[in-house]
């Protein structure tokens, strides 16, 4: 998939995706040091943000926006060769603020 999420539950299914793929990049960056670049804070920040993402919209508190979400403050600074998963994060944002992509008959 890219682009929009078409349900909730992939919209949910997407943020699950980027914390399980921080998650391993926190991992290698513990036991591989030339493999991964060594400053991860932006990593942990990006974590933490995906975590709180996920508990909005488990508790219902989530709205969607007009505006970035605010982990995009840091991924529009990166690349792909820094986040392999940098695409997953255009796509939550632009379901964010664009809804989600549902196809009217």
């Amino acid at each position: 998939m890219s682009g929009r999420a078409k349900t909730a539950d992939e919209y949910a299914s997407l943020v699950e995706q980027v914390i399980g793929e921080l998650q391993d990049i926190m991992d290698a960056s513990r036991f591989d040091f030339d493999a991964v670049e060594s400053n991860t804070d932006y990593v942990e920040v990006l974590l933490k943000e995906m975590r709180n993402l996920r508990a909005s919209m488990a508790d219902g508190s989530y709205q969607f926006g007009r505006n970035d979400l605010p982990f995009m403050r840091i991924v529009k600074v990166h690349n792909d060769s820094d986040l392999p998963c940098i695409r997953l994060f255009y796509d939550i944002n632009q379901t964010h603020r664009q809804g989600l992509d549902i196809q009217e008959n």
